[in-house]
């Protein structure tokens, strides 16, 4: 664990970690990768090659970038989250504003090795989330805190097989860390008082993937763009600490106990098209697909005992996104660019959550690039994202309503995100 833990820190001194309080494209995936797709709502990102950044949703578009290539940027998110409910008997249980605000940063290279291959390196996260509710939030015997934060490096190649045909591949070296506690809202047994943990967990690990991708130039103006990521298993080792491990032994309650909590990032598939309609006119779609229904259950499996201590019911589903952007290329240096998209919710009401207060999203998206020299470019994008209302309700007899009743409410919501990025041509 403290191999990882140096790594993790390591990557918050360079600020390339993720830690946003909610997500912003279904559970906790991150679909913010650059400033310059942001401005179009990430459509038709697996057929698009801007820069450098290309790479991150389609290895295969590295072959349509000359030269050595270099993509910087950032990404400012600002949630604004409520959750309204009641937990136990009608005790009000609201949290206002509860996620914060977070900078995402990325960093990309591309270099045209020879007329058919090139190579390239990325650095990014595509999975991350921090939610504190507080110990004074009504429903906290539920949970009132979660969190994933993860690192992603990529080391990518891609080859024109054909005169229209491009193939890419990479692997995903990915760091990550996570947590997730309850704490109870009530006393119970005549041994746990309000305010105490009933259950935390955290722990860290690293892990291999990988990512392959395609590209059909079908004629000049038309392409066509598939991308698949496969899932991620991490392990996470660190401790778990509070009464509900030892519910009877108080003298146990506050130990932490060695143990390990397993979490897959889901796979993930997108497909998309590229369409120049006019000299000046392009129209660009996506459809995305996520894996969701691996992540079922968190469970810790604790150094002191043989069976695994069942954390939280997760019960998540397979999720789509549908995207549909326009670029217009005002002058031959100013291009504006715009986009809608739709997430679907990974949860249904049953299984939705306070900690990952998981719902529908609307995405409306602005953006500019601006042609600033012949080897520089600028890129700005702004998004509005829409959460849905969306009820939850959370009961566990046998367990955390014994600590504070059962909760039921309501979560709404927006985000705002402002994006800047430089790319620069060698």
């Amino acid at each position: 664990m403290k191999m990882n833990k140096t790594l993790l820190s390591a990557a918050v001194a360079v600020g390339l970690l993720s830690t946003s309080g909610v997500t912003h494209a279904a559970g906790f995936q991150l679909a913010e990768y650059s400033a310059t797709g942001l401005g179009r709502a990430y459509a038709g990102e697996a057929a698009m090659a801007d820069g450098a950044d290309a790479q991150w949703r389609n290895p295969a578009m590295l072959t349509y970038l000359e030269g050595t290539q270099v993509s910087v940027g950032a990404i400012y998110v600002d949630p604004n989250i409520d959750i309204e409910g009641t937990s136990g008997a009608n005790t009000p249980a609201n949290s206002e504003d509860f996620a914060h605000s977070a900078v995402i940063p990325n960093f990309y290279v591309s270099h045209k090795y020879s007329e058919k291959l090139a190579i390239g390196f990325a650095a990014g996260t595509n999975y991350g989330m921090e939610t504190d509710l507080g110990k004074d939030f009504a429903g906290a015997n539920h949970g009132n805190e979660a969190s994933v934060i993860s690192m992603e490096l990529n080391l990518n190649a891609a080859y024109q097989v054909l005169e229209n045909v491009s193939v890419g591949g990479g692997v995903r070296y990915v760091m990550a860390e996570g947590s997730i506690g309850a704490t109870a809202t009530s006393p119970a047994f005549g041994i746990v008082d309000a305010g105490d943990t009933l259950k935390y967990m955290e722990g860290d690990d690293t892990a291999w993937g990988w990512q392959v991708g395609t590209a059909w130039q079908i004629n000049e103006k038309h392409r066509l763009g598939f991308a698949y990521k496969s899932e991620v298993n991490l392990t996470l080792e660190g401790y778990a600490t509070g009464a509900g491990f030892n519910l009877f032994n108080p003298a146990k309650h506050d130990i932490k106990t060695n143990g390990s909590m397993d979490l897959t990032l889901p796979a993930t598939a997108e497909i998309a098209s590229f369409h120049q309609l006019t000299d000046k006119v392009a129209v660009h779609a996506s459809i995305n697909w996520t894996d969701w229904s691996s992540f079922e259950k968190l469970e810790a499996n604790l150094s002191d005992r043989s069976n695994p201590e069942l954390i939280k019911e997760e019960n998540w589903e397979d999720n789509y996104r549908f995207a549909i952007g326009t670029t217009y290329q005002m002058t031959p240096k100013l291009a504006l660019r715009s986009g809608i998209a739709y997430d679907t919710s990974a949860v249904s009401e049953e299984h939705r959550t306070a900690t990952i207060p998981e719902t529908d999203r609307t995405w409306l998206s602005i953006g500019a690039g601006y042609q600033w020299s012949e080897q520089l470019s600028l890129d700005a994008g702004f998004t509005y994202i829409l959460a849905k209302d969306a009820k939850m309700h959370e009961s566990d007899p046998a367990g955390a309503d014994l600590f504070g009743g059962s909760f039921e409410g309501e979560v709404s919501g927006s985000i705002w995100l402002v994006g800047v990025q430089a790319n620069y041509r060698f």
